[in-house]
């Protein structure tokens, strides 16, 4: 995972630029990447520069506890924080899609138990994907229970901050897909598909409480 403390950095991708095509294309990846997230990046370090007492948290507890945050910064860590968050996440939940893509073990059986399929899941995915109103994100998380949910989120909020455990994520604002697929907002989730990293997803269901 990302460096999850202040001062953040832009953490490289784990792969090239161009290791998602044709799927997701080098432009695409660079220009989020690159320029997108160090936004992000940027504009979080600037928030709490003025906040010692913030400092000392990770990203994560940040997130996690959004109510306890300074009223005047707290919109803006929720933002800015949750940009680097899930931007992060997002990037770590992808690899090259050079080979079958399925999820596996545990995982595996609980999408079944939970969706009846994988291939049903793939297409109630793609409907709440589909149905993300304007920019945000849609995650498929781990609830105290054990069980699967599709968690829809507007903007940059997280799941941690709603006390999901997030397991992988497709990104569905504009600047994820545009240069690539224009308004086709279907075709890029399907590709999403070919290069979503399952064997992740599955690391962080074992390790989730």
């Amino acid at each position: 995972m990302a460096k999850n403390e202040y001062p953040f950095t832009l953490i490289p991708l784990p792969y090239d630029d161009d290791a998602l095509e044709p799927y997701i294309n080098e432009e695409t990846m660079e220009v989020h990447h690159d320029r997108l997230l160090k936004g992000y990046v940027d504009r979080l370090n600037a928030v709490l520069a003025a906040y010692p007492q913030l400092q000392e948290l990770t990203l994560t507890q940040m997130l996690e506890n959004t109510a306890q945050l300074p009223p005047g910064v707290r919109q803006a860590i929720i933002n800015f924080g949750g940009g680097v968050f899930n931007h992060n996440f997002f990037f770590e939940s992808l690899r090259p899609g050079l080979y079958e893509n399925n999820p596996v073990g545990s995982l595996r059986r609980a999408i079944d138990e939970e969706f009846g399929s994988y291939e049903m899941f793939r297409r109630v995915f793609k409907e709440e994907a589909m149905s993300v109103f304007g920019s945000g994100w849609l995650w498929l998380v781990r609830k105290d229970d054990g069980g699967l949910l599709l968690k829809r989120t507007a903007n940059q909020d997280s799941p941690i901050s709603l006390g999901y455990t997030p397991l992988t994520v497709i990104d569905v604002w504009e600047h994820a897909y545009f240069l690539q697929y224009l308004n086709l907002r279907g075709d890029y989730i399907d590709s999403w598909f070919h290069v979503v990293d399952w064997a992740k997803a599955e690391e962080r269901y074992l390790v989730s409480p």
